[in-house]
């Protein structure tokens, strides 16, 4: 009987330090740059060339310059709602426990920001803190954008001073309690926020450290593409393998050459960052398609070979829901998957004459569907919202993919996305009318 308390003291401590342990693992995460080792200093310290703008804008005026770091920053995508004025706020982001909406940034003085000053400017987004003391929410992405040096956020603010005010008040949001409660952002940020300005790698090159303030700091890459904790931070342990954005499954773009992007060219990435399509690597869609479109693609080549150059030191961080692609489908139709009909004839009747049977695309390359690692997911969560949303037509773009939402039911899309992933995927999947169904109010 004596012996029982020790036992119970020893199963207490384990308890305890295996409670301490997990706790330590969601409050302490790395630095987004402790991969990389050598010494941090200050900018100052470092030289020019890592925040502003690219040499080749250096002579231009400071409008052209704040539109430049806005652009890079993406700022337009989230203040944009769907078909609504620029800047103006407005989309809605369904998250778990709520709808929130993006406030309107434009010059209005009694609606947007016309009236802010710098520093409350600065303090919204280096700090996440509102005009009058609310603390935000990091759906807008301040645990990034605190790295901005202060003489671009700056800049941002005196380019969004010209362009169009347009009066809109903003949306309530629709969180349900407790995540309703502001003030609990305070002990968020404490944790998940240094508020504290980029610091570069003395033993790296400018290009990497530039790439480095790109992505991290200004593109803000991680807020999408790497997993969360459960208090909704950015798991910086497993940088960059994997995410989601806006209910699309934002892919691994660590190093790993199975699930990440550790097989792609230097040229691939500049390719899909420039254009939104890689030869053999698939087409940009969703919320990665307005990336491209908004950010990305408005960069200067030295900025696209900076990201390009930082991406590709991050480390492997192998995801295994996302398996080895599959190669090359059957070019003909008889060939393949034979046990979904309804799929196969759909697919005949309204995407075969643009991305062929192969998958290579019958009329340009960016209609390619092998290669591409939405077919290879098994749960097909991106190829469904993509027949259901299709990909809007840029200007000057070729051929585009429409939107079946209003063509097809749930079963329908259902169908062709299962045949899709048998067909040139490496892992067919089993999407339900009812997923199609979430999908749609998502």
């Amino acid at each position: 009987m004596m012996l029982r308390w020790p036992v119970r003291l020893l199963f207490a401590g384990a308890l305890l330090a295996l409670v301490a342990a997990f706790v330590w693992r969601q409050l302490l995460l790395p630095d987004p740059l402790a991969f990389a080792g050598g010494t941090r200093v200050a900018l100052a310290d470092y030289g020019a060339g890592v925040t502003g703008v690219p040499a080749e804008l250096a002579d231009a005026d400071p409008v052209t310059k704040g539109k430049y770091l806005a652009e890079a920053a993406d700022c337009a995508a989230c203040h944009t709602a769907k078909g609504g004025k620029p800047y103006a706020g407005g989309r809605a982001f369904r998250l778990p426990f709520g709808t929130i909406y993006t406030p309107n940034i434009t010059p209005d003085r009694e609606t947007g920001i016309g009236a802010w000053s710098d520093a409350e400017f600065l303090r919204a987004v280096h700090q996440g803190i509102g005009r009058n003391g609310e603390r935000l929410y990091p759906a807008f992405p301040y645990a990034s954008y605190t790295m901005l040096a202060d003489a671009d956020v700056v800049a941002i603010r005196r380019y969004l001073a010209t362009i169009p005010a347009v009066r809109a008040s903003n949306r309530p949001n629709s969180f349900v309690f407790p995540f309703n409660q502001r003030w609990l952002m305070r002990a968020w940020s404490g944790f998940f926020n240094a508020d504290r300005r980029f610091r570069p790698v003395a033993e790296r090159s400018a290009q990497w450290n530039r790439g480095a303030y790109l992505v991290e700091a200004a593109g803000h890459c991680g807020e999408c593409h790497t997993p969360r904790t459960l208090l909704q931070a950015m798991d910086t342990r497993r940088k960059l393998a994997g995410g989601q954005a806006e209910g699309w499954n934002a892919y691994n773009i660590s190093g790993d050459r199975l699930s990440g992007i550790g097989a792609w060219s230097a040229d691939d990435l500049a390719a899909y960052l420039s254009k939104g399509h890689a030869p053999g690597h698939g087409v940009a869609s969703g919320p990665m398609a307005e990336v491209v479109a908004l950010s990305t693609s408005r960069l200067t080549r030295s900025d696209i070979m900076a990201i390009v150059t930082y991406l590709r030191t991050v480390p492997a961080v192998p995801t295994k829901v996302w398996p080895r692609m599959a190669g090359a489908a059957p070019a003909v139709a008889n060939e393949g998957p034979t046990y979904n009909v309804a799929g196969k004839r759909l697919f005949e009747g309204a995407c075969a004459s643009c991305h062929a049977w192969s998958g290579q695309g019958a009329i340009t390359a960016d209609q390619q569907l092998t290669g591409n690692r939405a077919v290879n997911d098994g749960s097909a969560r991106n190829v469904a919202l993509m027949l259901l949303n299709g990909m809007g037509k840029p200007e000057g773009a070729g051929p585009y993919m429409p939107s079946f939402r209003d063509s097809y039911s749930d079963a329908e899309i259902a169908a062709v996305a299962n045949y899709v992933t048998a067909r040139f995927g490496s892992v067919p999947s089993r999407v339900t009318a009812a997923d199609v169904h979430r999908l749609r109010a998502e």
